[in-house]
């Protein structure tokens, strides 16, 4: 009777709480819930009213106040892991009613029926409360108790479909190991196919939700990569509804990203071997008996799976160097090389599906992304097919005017709506991919094949069509020609001279840029230091090209960008100054260069100077003067190393320091300039001057200085080596202290010219306030005879004084007396 007892009170407690369970009492109703499943191992007339009770934990929990959510997180948190708990109850209904309360979590609508006084809680409150509780953990580990049992495992995955909505969910199941679980079973036998559908949305949730790493690492077994692979071929053959078909491409997705993060298992179940014949088999035509009976269509869900497989071929081509060999050996053996390059036509369509205009546009431009990955670690093969010439002209089919009009529906294919600037984007990049491995068979078939003119007419095309509206597409483009221009030209002067004169009236205008547009984040600074970097490989050391340059006043361009006094720019271009001083005619356009405000070029130089030495931290002076004479060249890095004994294959760092900042460049310009005829210098240009002058003494000194501390580590000297080390020291602290007498001596003598500057002008504002006064006198002087008589007479005396006074006292008889004096004259001036 006491059973029956029971029984009706847990009836009393179901319909007592039907609206829902109160927060306050989770504590006391998990507690019955517990008891409850106990009795069910003994008597299955408790599995109801368990049931009964799981299911309102289902439903919203209830509130009286609003911070009882607050308050009763912890007996929330632990109602919920509780009913994980009781997945151990050896009852498919209560395991089935356990997984249908979870899935209501997720359930918005709000209540039908609500307990007086009492309001639900908020909609994701149970949601958090899972995670706290660690649900998704135990349902994980809670497979292996369901593994027999279909039913309940697809409502254990439903479950976790929900739950896997959550990041926090996600690694609380990747840490019961969840994404190897669910692998090694997609494969069982269901019927409905729920199991696989699922199954493979919580692993693409783990892959969107968490770092992806984990969940490639516990799919990386060899048994995970196996059941993978049988799963894939079951729906590749037999799949034939449009959801089959998403749920291959969704296992494709996860194979990717093994080839990716775990090649060798992919190479040695035989799965890789097979997504790369699956992806050329159309294009290369070749037999394997998997494939036997499969077509494939122009649906959306093959389309995709296409691009997928593309996307495989260029994941093997980088794989761990562990397994790129394999991988290489693999991608050589299915002829992946002219599978792609059947794309590299203009208007073939390879392969049995019928593809639309778009889709063959964003196929064909998938194709040629994936092979500027797979031609530089398959180069041979690249050239065996003669890739360079079915590149060239699919290249001179873009320059074309026909009637083809790109679709721009892809990602690859942005910017190239309405004409071919996808096309030559991407065709541009395959060739820049092999170029650049400065492959010597490759430069020679292009450039026998007119490559530097075409590339010449290919980079005039796109200047001209940046004229009318430059953006990031053109912008690459031209900075891809520039940069295969210079790879093909570099170090042969033939090449240089088919470059010249057309391609340097192309560069000029890239030197022109507007100085404000190289820090705008477009890609105008990639495309100034690709033209730089042409110039470089291109111009110099092609006496034409160089005469050429100059004559377009190219110097006075390059002057411009470096008055910038940008960082990144002044290495490169001081570098290209250096070498264009060769030429004797440089020298004379780098003297004649003005900048803002009449500026030199030596005195820009010098300014470079100075602003190095303030980024290295040299000891100078207020005045710019030498201060310490031991180390005058050292910057504050430099002072606080150890001269520590060095091999000789090692440069010590005072010879490193040579390539680690400009001030060798500027002091080889200054040599190419001449240090004695500069115009333009201040006073502070002539005391860096001095510094300059004596650069590569102070270098040598420093060379020493750490050979004598080596020396002194090392060995004990006998003295007259000590003395010979002992001179050179005291002759290198000679040299800075001559370097800072003559420093001295120019600010002295600006001193003394500033004094006598000063003089001069004090005397001229002298001379001016003298001036002054006497016009003021004269002027007083005139108001005071038009304004009274008595200093009017005064004056007239005092002319008629001065009139007689330079008179002979004594005259001649002979001679007539005549009056000075006129009767009636009344004038005052």
């Amino acid at each position: 009777d006491l059973e029956k007892e029971q029984l009706k009170a847990l009836k009393k407690v179901v319909k007592r709480f039907e609206p829902g369970l109160p927060l306050k009492d989770l504590a006391q109703v998990m507690d019955i819930v517990n008891l409850c499943a106990e009795k069910v191992n003994e008597d299955e007339a408790f599995t109801e009213p368990l049931c009964q009770l799981i299911r309102l934990c289902g439903l919203p929990f209830l509130k009286k106040k609003f911070s009882d959510e607050m308050s009763y997180s912890e007996a929330a948190s632990k109602c919920i892991a509780q009913l994980g708990y009781l997945m151990r109850v050896p009852s498919s209904r209560v395991r089935t009613e356990i997984c249908q309360s979870v899935v209501s979590f997720y359930d918005t609508e709000p209540p039908r029926r609500l307990q007086p006084g009492y309001q639900p809680t908020s909609a994701s409150y149970k949601v958090q409360m899972a995670e706290l509780g660690g649900l998704a953990e135990t349902l994980v580990l809670s497979l292996a108790l369901v593994e027999k049992q279909l039913l309940e495992k697809l409502w254990v995955l439903r479950a976790l479909q929900h739950l896997s909505s959550s990041g926090a969910n996600c690694r609380l199941m990747l840490k019961a190991q969840a994404a190897s679980r669910l692998c090694l079973h997609l494969g069982d036998a269901d019927p409905s196919g729920l199991l696989l559908l699922r199954s493979s949305d919580i692993l693409c949730s783990l892959l969107e939700n968490t770092s992806g790493e984990e969940v490639v690492q516990q799919l990386s077994s060899l048994e995970c990569v196996y059941a993978l692979k049988e799963v894939f071929v079951e729906l590749l053959l037999r799949g034939s509804g449009r959801a089959e078909h998403q749920l291959r491409n969704d296992l494709l997705v996860l194979a990717s990203l093994l080839a990716a993060g775990a090649a060798a298992p992919m190479l040695e179940s035989g799965f890789a071997k097979l997504l790369v014949v699956l992806a050329t088999f159309t294009e290369a035509k070749i037999p394997s008996p998997l494939l036997k009976g499969l077509k494939l269509t122009n649906s959306p869900e093959d389309f995709e799976m296409k691009k997928l497989l593309f996307n495989v071929i260029g994941v093997l081509s980088a794989a761990p160097s562990a397994t790129l060999a394999l991988s290489l050996q693999l991608l050589r053996d299915s002829d992946v090389m002219p599978a792609l390059l059947s794309y590299i036509r203009p208007h073939h369509k390879p392969g049995a599906p019928d593809w639309s205009a778009a889709q063959y546009e964003e196929l064909q431009l998938h194709a040629m992304a994936v092979l500027a990955s797979v031609a530089p670690v398959l180069v041979e093969k690249f050239l065996s097919c003669q890739a360079n010439t079915l590149l060239l002209l699919f290249l001179e089919w873009c320059l074309g005017q026909d009637t083809f009009s790109g679709q721009g529906n892809s990602f690859h294919a942005r910017g190239g709506r309405g004409s071919k600037l996808a096309q030559m984007r991407y065709g541009l990049r395959v060739l820049r991919s092999v170029v650049a491995l400065c492959h010597g068979a490759v430069s020679l078939s292009l450039c026998a094949q007119g490559a530097v003119s075409q590339l010449l007419d290919l980079l005039k095309y796109a200047a001209d069509k940046s004229k009318e509206q430059e953006d990031a597409i053109l912008l690459e483009i031209q900075a891809d020609l520039l940069f295969l221009l210079s790879a093909l030209c570099d170090s042969d002067l033939h090449r240089k001279e088919l470059f010249s004169p057309e391609g340097v009236d192309l560069l000029i205008p890239f030197l022109q840029m507007d100085p404000r547009k190289i820090q705008s984040g477009v890609g105008h600074n990639r495309l100034l230091f690709t033209a730089l970097d042409c110039l470089w490989s291109c111009v110099l050391g092609c006496p034409a090209a160089e005469d050429s340059f100059l004559q377009r006043q190219g110097i006075d361009l390059l002057l411009d960008l470096l008055a910038l006094k940008q960082k990144n720019l002044c290495n490169t271009i001081l570098s290209i100054l250096v070498e264009f001083c060769d030429n004797p005619k440089t020298t004379s356009h780098i003297s004649s260069w003005r900048g803002e405000k009449e500026q030199t070029a030596g005195s820009l130089l010098l300014e470079l100077w100075r602003q190095e030495e303030l980024e290295l931290g040299v000891r100078r002076d207020p005045w710019g003067r030498i201060v310490d004479m031991k180390q005058p060249m050292a910057g504050s890095f430099q002072r606080q190393q150890e001269v520590l004994p060095l091999p000789a294959s090692c440069p010590s760092f005072a010879i490193v320091e040579v390539s680690e900042n400009t001030r060798a460049k500027l002091y080889c310009l200054f040599c190419k300039l001449g240090f004695g005829a500069l115009p333009g210098l201040s006073v502070q240009d002539f005391v860096t001057l001095a510094i300059v002058q004596r650069y590569l003494d102070f270098k040598v000194a420093e060379v020493w200085s750490e050979l004598c501390e080596e020396l002194k580590e090392e060995f004990k000297l006998v003295r007259p080596d000590e003395e010979a080390l002992r001179v050179i020291s005291e002759g290198s602290e000679g040299i800075g202290r001559m370097v800072a007498a003559v420093q001295a001596e120019v600010l002295e003598n600006q001193q003394q010219q500033e004094i006598q500057e000063e003089e001069r002008t004090y005397a001229r504002i002298k001379a001016t306030q003298k001036q002054r006064e006497m016009v003021n006198r004269s002027w007083e002087s005139f108001l005071a005879r038009t304004s009274n008589y008595e200093a009017l007479k005064k004056v007239r005396r005092l002319q008629e004084k001065s009139v007689k006074a330079p008179r002979l006292k004594s005259k001649p008889q002979t001679e007539a007396a005549h009056s000075v004096a006129r009767k009636g004259l009344g004038g005052t001036v």
